[in-house]
């Protein structure tokens, strides 16, 4: 398919309903405790990460088979404009049957953010977003409308309730964040760590946290949040404070008030 055949919206479309498929597809594994497999130690995979991630590896090659997929467990061919899908962002909270988990399906046109979806299935929202267009909070059940996310207007870092996370190999990697998540802590209102990078980005765009950093991070687990932050008013840069590689990623995102005192204090 070509770029043209569908526009930014269509794409955000198109992946809200496949999130959304797959969402209640990882649904009838929530709670059961599944074995999982370690990839690496804590790195966990389960037969769900494995199901979730064929259906939208299917849905997406059907819908548009002239773009590039890249998804978790199987990699795939990097194009132009190429969807990076994390089947099962948080597997570690969805094996110990903790709601913070989602589905992330991003586009990403040149390794920049065109469209993208995330879906927390078992937290009953999603969020949607596209480049020139709103990013969209939804509650999935309940009939409310769509909300139009905007972030927060947290001004001092100070007052700033903030995320991060950590890699799975902390104990041995020399960018294991143990230090930044001390030093940050001292000063911020508060540092959450959730346990899903795509759900900690939807949360820098509607306003709940005003900044979020992460190092070692990858394109599944960046793209379609970063479409959110954007279309929200928000910043990205890298933990230096230039450009941020999605597909590599060491970055920070926030509602862009507080980014600068943020970037300096991880950089100190």
């Amino acid at each position: 398919m070509s770029r043209g055949e569908l526009s930014e919206a269509g794409y955000a479309s198109l992946a809200l309903e496949v999130a959304t498929e797959a969402g209640a597809l990882l649904m009838r594994g929530y709670r059961s405790r599944p074995l999982p497999t370690e990839k690496a130690r804590r790195d966990l995979v389960t037969e769900f990460d494995l199901q979730s991630e064929a259906l939208i590896v299917e849905r997406l090659s059907a819908a548009t088979p002239a773009l590039g997929i890249i998804a978790e467990e199987r990699g795939g061919e990097r194009k132009a404009l190429s969807w990076f899908c994390d089947p099962l962002d948080g597997t570690t909270n969805f094996v110990h049957g903790h709601p913070f988990f989602a589905v992330s399906i991003g586009l990403l046109e040149n390794g920049r953010p065109l469209a993208g979806a995330v879906v927390a299935p078992a937290l009953g929202l999603s969020w949607q977003a596209y480049r020139g267009g709103p990013a969209k909070r939804c509650v999935l059940a309940g009939g409310r409308p769509d909300e139009i996310c905007h972030v927060s207007e947290t001004s001092e870092l100070e007052q700033a309730l903030v995320a991060t996370g950590f890699p799975p190999d902390r104990q041995t990697a020399p960018q294991n964040n143990l230090e930044s998540f001390t030093r940050v802590k001292k000063v911020v209102r508060g540092v959450r760590r959730c346990g899903s990078a795509a759900l900690d980005m939807c949360l820098v765009a509607d306003g709940t946290y005003d900044a979020y950093w992460e190092r070692r991070l990858n394109g599944w687990d960046l793209a379609a949040g970063a479409a959110m932050v954007l279309s929200a008013g928000g910043k990205l840069t890298s933990l230096g404070g230039g450009d941020v590689d999605l597909t590599t990623g060491h970055l920070i995102a926030s509602n862009a008030r507080v980014h600068d005192s943020l970037q300096r204090l991880l950089a100190d």
